[in-house]
């Protein structure tokens, strides 16, 4: 003999609407804000020097207290 089956679950409700066309103006100002992003995320805004390197010598000449 068999247990006896768990009551099926309720049926899922109706989709709501379709959602509705957005503007075109919204749809390219939200383009524009992703690439300015993406761009100012990339590779040369972490570049602090140019191909040649460090063009200046390294101030080690004074000590300083570190926290002051």
């Amino acid at each position: 003999m068999e247990p006896p089956k768990p009551p099926s679950p309720p049926k899922p409700d109706a989709p709501l609407d379709a959602p509705t066309e957005v503007d075109p103006g919204v749809t390219q100002a939200r383009e524009d804000e992703r690439r300015r992003r993406a761009a100012a995320a990339g590779a040369g805004s972490t570049i602090l020097t140019g191909a040649g390197g460090l063009n200046t010598a390294a101030q080690t000449g004074q000590k300083t207290l570190l926290g002051a």
